[in-house]
């Protein structure tokens, strides 16, 4: 493995990338970030990367770390024994754990949703909460030990707070008993002890022992004879107190070495955690993506950025010296077919940049870091070598050219496929004929050995070498040759013109030695700079009117659709307003037909035209619902004159199915089932509107016949398993029946009210409902619809020869 971490200026990226960490160790852990020699860590490194992104965004789970310091020295004094842990060693290991514990407990919900980061903090065990909540509760922020730690430890700082009392009290009380000789009355320490300032002229008049003078030598500082036993009984309170804080520490240090594994564990997850997380505020900040490390050896870069000067740009932009905080793009694929592309074009235009953030990019997709791009695909690189710069060396003595030469050689050793090798200014710093050949011949050594390269020139015969070997890709830094400036792009397919002396007119050369220059230039060369010239403004038109072409297509696109949505638009409001004029049609039928029964005195005709209107009006809201969640259709209308009723749905048993009848159609003469002859007046859908006489009724089409048809065939006849008109019961031309075997009582009641309405409007005396004796069920909900009916005068069971009690005759009230 052989890597160009120095050329490629790996080392300052890691500082970039690193500058956000939250941690000590996470920081430390971004800056020792190496190129992976393992393809499974480098993959679960991504993906740790892309599901941090993912929790955030989708499942709003995040985490953060605030004042932590290294657990390093720490961790280090846990392993050794009977060794104890200052307190503020103690806080900054239970802050450690407490925060690994709070991510562990965030993710857990989450860890199938990403399962690299529940991998991370899986281990951490959640008994360190017992340790760090003993830490907690027995040390205060500050690092000092709570009087709550122990209840000795209480009770001596108890004797501690009465002793400095009496202390105290008894030092004032020598000092209002010594009058002139106190310097001030205040009680101060030295040395530890509690002393009062005796004025240096009357230090003999108070007894005692002198602990030292004040700067000025006019105060001297003295215990009283009196205060000494007390001081030294609160200094000895004070060693238990410091015997008991170094015991509750010991405690605490040996509650955690007991968890030392665990705590380990935290510090490693914490570490990772905030690496990944540093890493996911890189990817925001300089719009990267997690790279895809390609398994067939493609290099796809889309939209490649170099981080380092998006960095440097930002920073100028901040500071007012640019106007832009923005870099060209550069995109590009290499293949294993075609890996090798040959990059020409003017001076200072870019050609270097593209090397490095080819190469740079690399580095760190392998080192599990996300890229600046809008898309890349990164092979599993075991060498990324590059020469790039001035290796020129007085000490050493090398020149610029034997300094490429020296660094090319070595890449030649080191050189491991997959590999990706940089080379800029291929050859330079000799005879440019021999500097041609030479490019030529590395380039092509390294293609052989299965390096995919990248390679800068001005030389001729490296351009031509692209341009004569299709699986060589020529490409070319844009030169505006208006403005005599770069634009930065890199062009896929064209070689380009150095225009080296429109770059030094640029830069200040006088003119008259421009002018020699060109004067001087060869002719061939001149034509071939001219050709490539007008080859990359042909190229530039033409991709201008693609550009123009694709913004008219979207133009286009975007007015068709606003024409679909001001259609649909339409449509609806359209729709509305049919829906609104029929709800008007509906309830004025509604309130025209209510006026006209209100006016009939008749009671029984009262009542079935009120449910004739009923029904009339469920059916017709029936109607208009179905016709208007049909697709195309805009009126009720267009129904009434469509053909229905064709032999094809009459029953089987049908007279008709003897020949052809024709469909039924408004004003059409029909029989009805009950025997009675009418003229169609509407059609919709399975059913019709009769009248017959004055009357209007509903029957449907399969049980309608044209009447000149029927005649032919005008006798009892009975559809199997249907509700039917039969057989007289005692007259040859009024009498019929209605077979309700095998109806459940629901069906049973449509047939039965309609049977009860059609035979009242034929005017017959007495009909037959055939209900069968089964569990009984049918005939008692038969009996009780027809006892409470205002059309029936009464019922009875039919005769034995008529079915008897499997029957019931119903007398019609006339």
């Amino acid at each position: 493995m052989s890597y160009s971490l120095e050329t490629l200026e790996f080392a300052r990226l890691l500082e970039l990338v690193a500058h956000n960490a939250q941690t000590p160790m996470g920081h430390r852990r971004l800056l020792g970030l190496r190129p992976m020699t393992d393809r499974r860590a480098l993959e679960q490194s991504l993906a740790a990367i892309a599901e941090t992104i993912a929790l955030n965004e989708e499942k709003q789970v995040s985490w953060s770390f605030s004042g932590l310091e290294d657990p390093s020295d720490a961790v280090a004094i846990l392993k050794i024994r009977n060794a104890s842990l200052e307190p503020n060693r103690l806080l900054e290991l239970s802050r450690i754990c407490n925060q690994a514990i709070f991510v562990r407990s965030a993710v857990q919900p989450e860890k199938d949703f990403a399962p690299t980061i529940w991998e991370i903090v899986e281990a951490i065990p959640p008994t360190l909460l017992t340790a760090v909540g003993k830490i907690t509760k027995k040390l205060l922020p500050g690092g000092e030990v709570d009087d709550s730690a122990s209840p000795e430890l209480a009770r001596i700082r108890r004797e501690l707070n009465a002793q400095r009392t009496r202390l105290t009290r008894s030092l004032e009380s020598v000092m209002r008993s010594s009058g002139d000789a106190i310097q001030d009355e205040i009680v101060t320490m030295r040395n530890d002890r509690y002393v009062i300032p005796i004025k240096s002229d009357f230090r003999g008049k108070v007894g005692g022992v002198a602990h030292g003078f004040s700067s000025s030598g006019q105060t001297v500082f003295v215990e009283p004879l009196e205060a000494i036993e007390a001081n030294n009984e609160l200094q000895n309170l004070k060693g238990k107190e410091e015997r008991e804080i170094a015991r509750i520490l010991f405690d605490l240090t040996e509650e955690l070495r007991e968890n030392l594994p665990g705590i380990e564990v935290a510090v490693e997850a914490v570490a990772e955690l905030d690496a990944i997380k540093t890493k996911v505020e890189f990817a925001r900040r300089f719009r990267a993506v997690v790279p895809e490390i390609a398994d067939d050896g493609t290099l796809a870069l889309a939209e490649a950025r170099h981080p380092l000067l998006q960095a440097n740009l930002e920073q100028l932009k901040a500071d007012g010296t640019t106007e832009t905080g923005e870099i060209v793009p550069s995109s590009f694929t290499l293949t294993n077919d075609r890996s090798v592309m040959i990059i020409s074009g003017a001076n200072a235009g870019g050609k270097t940049v593209v090397l490095k953030t080819a190469g740079l990019l690399s580095l760190m997709a392998i080192s599990g870091l996300p890229v600046p791009a809008k898309a890349a695909r990164i092979p599993f690189y075991r060498s990324v070598l590059a020469d790039i710069g001035d290796h020129q060396s007085l000490s050493a003595n090398l020149s610029t050219f034997s300094s490429h030469m020296s660094n090319i050689a070595s890449m030649l050793e080191e050189c491991r496929p997959p590999s990706l090798v940089l080379l800029d200014e291929a050859g330079t710093g000799t005879d440019p004929e021999e500097g041609s050949a030479l490019g030529v011949a590395i380039v092509d050594h390294f293609r052989r050995k299965g390096a995919q390269v990248i390679a800068s020139t001005h030389y001729r015969g490296l351009k031509m070498y692209a341009a004569n070997d299709p699986n060589v890709i020529n490409a070319s830094v844009e030169f505006d040759e208006k403005t005599l400036q770069p634009t930065y792009r890199l062009l896929i397919g064209l070689a380009g013109a150095s225009s080296g002396i429109e770059i030094a007119r640029r830069f200040g050369i006088r003119q008259d030695v421009i002018d020699a220059a060109r004067q001087n230039l060869d002719v061939s060369a001149q034509e071939a700079e001219a050709y490539l010239r007008r080859l990359q403004d042909e190229t530039k038109r033409a991709e201008d009117l693609r550009v123009a072409l694709e913004e008219e297509r979207e133009a286009t696109a975007m007015k068709y659709a606003g024409l679909e949505v001001e259609a649909s638009r339409k449509e609806k409001e359209r729709r509305k307003q049919f829906e609104r004029e029929l709800a008007e049609t509906i309830e004025n039928f509604d309130r025209q037909s209510k006026a006209f029964i209100e006016s009939i005195e008749d009671k029984a005709l009262k009542n079935k035209l009120e449910k004739e209107r009923s029904a009339r009006k469920a059916e017709l809201n029936r109607a208009v619902i179905s016709k208007m969640s049909a697709p195309g259709v805009t009126a009720v209308s267009q129904a009434e004159t469509r053909p229905v009723g064709r032999v094809s749905d009459w029953p089987s048993d049908s007279p008709a199915e003897n020949g052809p009848v024709e469909p039924l159609a408004i004003g059409s003469k029909v029989l009805t089932s009950f025997g009675t002859v009418g003229t169609v007046e509407k059609l919709d859908k399975d059913t019709a509107e009769v009248l017959i006489g004055n009357i209007r009724m509903r029957e449907k089409l399969a049980n309608l016949r044209p009447a000149q048809a029927e005649q032919s065939v005008r006798g009892p006849h009975v559809s199997k398993g249907s509700p039917s008109l039969a057989k007289p019961i005692d007259a040859t031309d009024a009498d019929a029946e209605l077979n309700l075997i095998g109806r459940t009582t629901a069906e049973a009641e449509y047939e039965l009210d309609r049977f009860i309405d059609e035979a009242y409007m034929g005017s017959l005396p007495r009909v037959r409902i055939i209900h069968g004796f089964g569990t009984g069920a049918l005939k008692n909900f038969v009996h009780h619809f027809l006892k409470n009916h205002d059309l029936v005068e009464r019922i009875a069971f039919a005769p034995p020869d008529q079915g008897g009690n499997g029957a019931t005759i119903a007398e019609m009230k006339l």
